[in-house]
């Protein structure tokens, strides 16, 4: 087995797996395993590339700095090579990326900037036309993947020779999301070339501009989208949808159900777009009336989405999961206790457990339980009242310091009267007679009621 010198050098040669165990119709369906890049993802790639071939023009010089503007990948692909290289770098990210990318890219040494996701180009705080902006401030050299032709070079010279000879040069289809459309411009290039019959197939997230561009040439303004990083609201320099003929709209929901479905069938952990892309491949698929050999690819790793589309309790609060509905003040609930899903104390547990378990939740109180009865609650502001001066205090059982006069309301309750208790308390207790159903916080009403908007 080959012995690498430094993480760069492993960057490419990802494996190919074909899948068995998903309905693909008549056809064969093969998944490019991208994640296994050393930083995780398909962008590992083009953080090489683009660094690379500014190095060889002089662009950039040693000790220099870098900005970018990214949904999340390409970040953690330059943060990679720039770590290797010795660059100081600084990634403009849209604030609806996942926390693990963002950890992961300050791991790396990388200096983050979040704006917003709201806004479209043009806006000074698109993520874009900030990182251009901070670029010129710093005196940086301005990556801007969307028009850098290093980009898709990365796939014309990696990406794309290794699927054809993988598949023995016997392929049909590709199926590809665009971001920065590094990717499908690389791989245009090289079917170009060597294989025209080669159809590239786009996979694009509900709310994106780019499947309606390819399918009607036209480009109504769209609404936000969950799918991290694939999707846009505008045609990138670099794009050549030349050999794109077809496209699919994947809605989020099916993007995570499909991705969840990867890895229960097929052990496959990879992240958000990938369901975009192999939802996409299915129903190309299923679509044919004779045998083709499709490749699609596993962009990232699924690591990166735990809190998010692998967290039954995100995928419950985005109306993604459906539970069994009451028509009372169970149906707030986000962690019911009959579920095993709320997470306690009890009171004979010191102060530094119960602590641990809000920090590591990210709550500001939990239930105090007596066996299956609830005692009490305890919350941050108990315990900073309690230890506030006393640091030693936190070695004291949770009932020194719990709520024992906490809000209780019956599961019949009705929503106004909850909400006006909740004006005074952050929390209420949900109660059938004496049994604790669950805890049901402000943000438990917020999302109860954006899940009822159309």
């Amino acid at each position: 087995m080959h012995v690498y010198q430094n993480a760069i050098e492993m960057i490419g040669r990802t494996p190919m797996l074909r899948l068995h165990r998903l309905d693909t119709g008549p056809c064969e369906l093969y998944l490019k395993l991208e994640y296994m890049n050393p930083g995780g993802s398909i962008k590992d790639r083009i953080g090489l590339s683009m660094i690379e071939e500014a190095e060889r023009r002089g662009d950039l010089k040693p000790g220099g700095v870098i900005v970018e503007a990214t949904a999340g990948n390409t970040g953690l692909g330059l943060a990679l090579v720039a770590a290797q290289k010795g660059y100081r770098l600084i990634l403009v990210l849209p604030d609806k990326m996942s926390q693990e990318k963002i950890f992961n890219l300050r791991a790396l040494g990388a200096e983050v900037v979040l704006t917003r996701s709201d806004v479209g180009k043009g806006h000074p705080e698109y993520y874009q036309d900030l990182g251009a902006a901070i670029a010129k401030r710093q005196g940086a050299y301005f990556i801007n993947q969307f028009a850098n032709p290093d980009n898709p070079k990365a796939h014309e010279f990696t990406t794309a020779p290794e699927i054809w000879e993988q598949m023995e040069q016997k392929l049909d289809a590709v199926v590809i999301g665009v971001g920065s459309s590094g990717t499908i411009a690389g791989l245009a290039a090289f079917f170009k070339k060597h294989a025209p019959h080669v159809e590239l197939v786009l996979a694009d997230p509900v709310g994106s501009i780019l499947a309606e561009f390819i399918t009607t040439g036209k480009m109504t303004q769209k609404t936000g989208w969950l799918v991290e990083g694939i999707g846009e609201d505008f045609i990138p320099e670099i794009a050549d949808f030349s050999m794109t003929k077809r496209a699919y709209s994947i809605s989020d929901g099916e993007s995570f159900s499909v991705a969840r479905e990867l890895l229960q069938k097929e052990g496959v952990l990879a992240g958000s777009s990938t369901g975009t892309l192999l939802a996409s491949a299915l129903r190309y698929c299923r679509e044919q009336k004779t045998p083709k050999r499709v490749v699609t690819l596993a962009c990232d790793t699924g690591a990166r989405y735990l809190s998010k589309l692998y967290n039954d309790f995100w995928m419950e609060d985005q109306g993604f999961i459906q539970r069994e509905t009451y028509g009372d003040l169970r149906d707030l609930i986000g962690r019911p206790h009959g579920e095993r899903a709320t997470i306690t104390v009890g009171p004979n547990d010191v102060l530094t457990t119960a602590h641990n378990r809000l920090r590591n939740a990210g709550f500001s109180q939990l239930p105090v339980m007596d066996g299956e009865r609830l005692i009490g609650v305890v919350t941050e502001d108990d315990i900073l009242r309690f230890a506030f001066g006393h640091p030693e205090r936190f070695n004291e059982p949770v009932n020194k310091a719990m709520t024992s006069t906490f809000l209780r309301v019956d599961k019949s309750q009705t929503l106004n009267n909850l909400v006006a208790m909740l004006e005074v308390r952050s929390s209420a207790a949900v109660m059938d007679g004496e049994k604790f159903l669950g805890l049901v916080t402000r943000s438990d009403v917020l999302n109860y009621l954006r899940r009822q908007v159309k």
